[in-house]
């Protein structure tokens, strides 16, 4: 427990907290939920991966989650860092779980602060006890497609020419990309189709407030990149790109 009192542990040890974990005031743009990956797996981590999961406490209340999942790299047509990222393992984790498959690495999906508690330095903590459960699995790296948390601001910049940003002291430019590296991630390579979110213009207008009536590219509050939209088919695409992180593990038992 930390001098501030928030608690963080493995779902795995205090699994009461499963069906608490998404109690959380969180800030993700409406459209991400609606990635068909996300909708048809992703709440299931939890029950599927409590020993790949953290969760953050203060008292009774959550304040805090990190997610990750391990799969396996090493099958014919995979790899650890797949270009389509942070959808495709997520996918090869609950594959390689129905079929008994041995796990070769691990990636972590999601790290999530609670609003009122963003500016602590709580996602460091997060990050840290998700490194830790990762290596208690016996994993010497925790892979991550992250999500660039201020590239919204620039959606029509190039990922690598924003990547390539750096402060005066030769940390990225992005908050939390910078948060990695600090914890010692190293950028690896971007993963240019990490999430899909394709529906109707119908769909993009009720979760946006936007038109959607031309086509071409939409920017749309909180996209990394603008949605591209056909009218005459009725239909938006949103490709995010991500950037793989790698955090070196030393492993050790649980």
């Amino acid at each position: 427990m930390g001098t501030d009192g928030i608690r963080i542990t493995r779902l795995a040890d205090r699994p009461s907290l499963i069906d608490r974990v998404y109690e959380i005031a969180e800030a993700w743009p409406t459209f991400i939920a609606h990635d068909l990956v996300a909708n048809a797996l992703m709440s299931r981590v939890v029950e599927e991966f409590p020993e790949y999961s953290v969760v953050a406490t203060d008292g009774d209340r959550v304040v805090a989650r990190g997610f990750a999942v391990p799969f396996n790299a090493e099958l014919d047509g995979r790899e650890e860092m797949p270009d389509q990222g942070w959808d495709r393992v997520l996918t090869w984790a609950f594959r390689d779980r129905r079929s008994g498959c041995p796990t070769t690495a691990a990636s972590a999906l999601e790290i999530t602060v609670d609003t009122d508690y963003l500016g602590r330095g709580l996602s460091y903590r997060v990050l840290e006890a998700l490194c830790d459960a990762v290596a208690r699995q016996g994993h010497d790296a925790l892979l991550a497609p992250v999500r660039p948390t201020a590239k919204h601001l620039e959606p029509h910049v190039l990922m690598a020419d924003y990547l390539a940003r750096r402060r005066d002291d030769g940390l990225p430019s992005d908050p939390w990309v910078r948060v990695h590296v600090k914890a010692g991630g190293t950028l690896e390579k971007i993963a240019p189709a990490s999430m899909t979110v394709s529906a109707s213009l119908a769909q993009w207008r009720h979760w946006t407030g936007l038109p959607f009536d031309h086509d071409g590219e939409v920017e749309v509050d909180g996209a990394l990149v603008p949605v591209r939209c056909d009218t005459a088919h009725d239909h938006a695409v949103y490709v995010e790109p991500n950037v793989w992180i790698r955090h070196r593990l030393r492993p050790r038992s649980a």
